[in-house]
Formats: structure tokens, C-alpha cells, sequence
């Protein structure tokens, strides 16, 4: 059984190279998730777990992340991604994740609404809310990349 993560960041980069994969690993460098390996999880932020403005991950480790990405090879293209986490007064947290061929503005907006939807089907009280976006416009291959890590 995995340890439950008891600290949280968010993160987020943008990313230019000759192949939208290139591009998507220059976006994970930038936003400080490059050299490990990420273990996409889905929407929940364990309770009690607290924030940190940044969290030091060791080359090569399995870092659980709920994340939004985008590629494009589209040159002129604008690419945005975005994550946010709701938490109450107590409790687990929820987690969302948006990209999309947007402006960042826009997908703060899509994703405010995700998280405040998601409260309101758990009957859940928002009482903090923090969200991290990027947005790029594509030269030649590009990427978005916007994620919370979920560490130890």
C-alpha cells in the first residue's frame, strides 16, 4: 500500500521544441516535474494535507500528480492549462484539471466553475481556493502543462 501524500504544490510551464513531445518535456521541466515520473492520479487532495510553495523532488522518483497538459504543432496556436484545488473546513479536498485551445484567463474561469461544481454535488462548503495556469501561443511545436503534486 502507498503512503497517503501529507503536503501539496502546484505547478505549471509552457514549453517550445522540434516535436510535441520535446515541447511537453521542456513544459514539465519548467514547471519543476521533469526529471520523474509521474503517476497521474485523479481528483481528490487527501485531508490534512498542506500546502508548500514548492517541494523538492528527488531525480527519478514516483510523484503522484493530477494534472492538465496540452500539445500542439499548430504554429500561431494558443494553448492554456490550468489546476485548482477546492478545500473546506475539514476533510479530503477536491482536485480539477482543465486544458483547452484558450486564453489562460479563460481557463481559470472553466476551471473555477469545475471545482465549485464539484462542491456542490458533495454538499461540500468551498473555503479555500488555489489555482495555477499557464498559456502559451505555439511556434513551432508546443506545450501546456498545469499540475498539483501530491508528495510526502
Amino acid at each position: 500500500m502507498l503512503p497517503t501524500p501529507t503536503k501539496f504544490t502546484l505547478v505549471a510551464g509552457t514549453g517550445e521544441g522540434h516535436t510535441p513531445l520535446n515541447a511537453f518535456d521542456q513544459a514539465l521541466l519548467a514547471a519543476g516535474a521533469g526529471n520523474v515520473n509521474l503517476l497521474r492520479v485523479s481528483s481528490i487532495l487527501p485531508p490534512g494535507a498542506r500546502y508548500a510553495e514548492r517541494v523538492i523532488l528527488p531525480p527519478g522518483a514516483l510523484v503522484p500528480v493530477a494534472y492538465g497538459a496540452l500539445k500542439s504543432a499548430t504554429p500561431g496556436e494558443r494553448i492554456a492549462a490550468a489546476v485548482a484545488v477546492g478545500i473546506p473546513e475539514s476533510g479530503f479536498g477536491v482536485i480539477m484539471e482543465y486544458s483547452g485551445r484558450t486564453s489562460r484567463e479563460e481557463a481559470e474561469k472553466t476551471i473555477r466553475g469545475m471545482v465549485e461544481e464539484a462542491f456542490d454535488m458533495r454538499g461540500l462548503s468551498l473555503v479555500t481556493y488555489r489555482v495555477k495556469s499557464v498559456e502559451h501561443e505555439v511556434v513551432m511545436a508546443g506545450a501546456v502543462f498545469a499540475g498539483i503534486i501530491l508528495w510526502y
